[in-house]
Formats: structure tokens, sequence, C-alpha cells
């Protein structure tokens, strides 16, 4: 039995998991679980209702960059602040089987990415800068702003189980507002992403606070306690956090606010 479940980042409307079924519906048709979450991240970093790739939010200096992940047991890959690319995920995977790393970051992932045959492409969009220009109002009026919740954090992500094989792949364009440089909870693993002894997570929220929880390695180890374990972080946490993943052939769809997903199941 193939299973896939994607999430479009927490705070994302549900009304946009019709589309996300249909991404997973995509993504099912693969025979491999990292070739599925690959396939379905990039369909999330093309599409301009997702903070990822393309839809990418901007950094306060104007700047995007760009993290990503792929996860499978006994093996990761990530980018850290890439730029100018258009598959970000893609070149995370690139990083886990095709060099002697685990991550890359900044100019060298982009160099890296340039290597692997990525053409330049800048995801600046209108939409980013409408955003930007709404955060630097922001910060005017409040000097703390920074240190508020961010208006943006839809991580995308994906996670597939293949007949007991789990992947998991994550990709963001951060949050807003960000200064250059942060690093979210994305390309760490056991805090935005994990897949370990049969279980799968892609997590999204607030990326400092999921780091500093280590969300996905908590849950990892309260897997069979799991709902009872969310339901205390959610009802604990002051931020936006949520999770999609399988322990077994179970699924789950973990949020304290709105967030879309899909899910897609191929019996073989």
């Amino acid at each position: 039995m193939r299973q896939i479940i994607l999430h479009g980042g927490v705070g994302s409307s549900n009304e946009l998991s019709g589309l996300l079924n249909k991404y997973a519906s995509y993504a099912i048709n693969y025979q491999d679980p990292i070739d599925a979450v690959v396939a379905a991240v990039k369909y999330m970093e093309d599409d301009l209702n997702f903070n990822a790739g393309t839809g990418s939010v901007m950094r306060l200096d104007g700047s995007i960059q760009m993290d990503a992940a792929v996860m499978i047991d006994g093996n990761f890959g990530a980018v850290i602040n890439i730029e100018f690319v258009k598959n970000p995920v893609q070149v995370a995977r690139e990083v886990m089987e095709g060099s002697p790393h685990v991550i890359l970051c900044a100019d060298g992932a982009t160099k890296f990415a340039r290597e692997k045959g990525h053409p330049m492409y800048d995801p600046t969009t209108d939409k980013a800068r409408k955003r930007l220009e709404e955060a630097k109002a922001e910060a005017k009026k409040d000097p703390r702003f920074l240190y508020k919740e961010a208006m943006s954090v839809d991580t995308v992500g994906a996670v597939a189980n293949f007949n007991g094989k789990i992947a998991a792949a994550l990709s963001t364009g951060g949050s807003s507002p960000m200064m250059r440089g942060r690093v979210g909870d994305t390309p760490i693993p056991g805090s935005g992403i994990l897949v370990k002894n049969g279980f799968g997570i892609a997590a999204t929220g607030i990326g400092e606070e999921i780091i500093r929880r280590q969300l996905s390695y908590d849950l990892y180890c309260n897997r069979d306690t799991l709902e009872k374990e969310w339901e205390s972080i959610a009802g604990n946490s002051k931020y936006s956090l949520g999770a999609v993943g399988f322990y077994g052939e179970k699924s789950f769809v973990l949020a304290n606010k709105s967030m879309a997903h899909g899910y897609a199941r191929k019996d073989d």
C-alpha cells in the first residue's frame, strides 16, 4: 500500500486542501517514496499559493533565501538560505544523494545547484514585494514587530509511506518578517522533519519555537501517545504549530490553526 500526505503550512486556508489532494494524487503514482515527496513539494514550490520556491516571502532587505530538506530513515539532505533556484527541495535531495555532505548553505548551496544543472531563477513576485512593504509598515509602527508572531509561516511538506518505506520533504521561503541569514526549523532534523523507525513527520509553524521544542523528535519519542502529547504541546504553545506524517500505516494531521492538507492512497 502506498500513501502520501501533504501540508500547505499552518495558517494556510483549508480551501486549498482540494488542490493538495490533487497534488497528492499525482505524487502517489511514483514507485519510491522519496520520488513522491520531492515531486509533491515541487508542485507546491511552483504554486504561488504557498510560501516556498516561487511563492517565497522576502527578507527585510528584499532578498529571498530559501530552506529545504529531505529525509529517509538513515539519510538526510538539506539546503539553507539558498538563492536563485526554482526548486530548493530538488537541490536538497541532490545534497543527500550526490554529495559527501548532508547540509549546504548560502552561496555554497547555490553554487552546488549550478553544478547540478539548476539554472538561474529569480523567485521574486509582486505578492512577495507587497508582503514586504506590509511588514516594513508594521515595523515602523512597532519596533518590537520582529519579535511578534510572523505574518507568514507557510512551510510546505510531504510524507509518504510506501509499503513501510517512509520519506519526508519540506521547503520554505521562511517567515515574514525576518532578517537576512535567518534559519528556521525546516533544514534541522528532529525539529521540522524526522524519519525514523517507521515514523515520519513534516512540521510547520514558527521555526524558532519548533527548534526550541525539537518538535519532531519530541513527537517521535511520544509516538505511542501522539495525540495526547500534541494536546499538551498545542495547549501550551503561544505560536502556530502543525504537522503531518505517519506512524506505521496510520496517518496523522495535527494543527492548532487552519492548515491545508491533502492525502492520497493506492493499494498495490
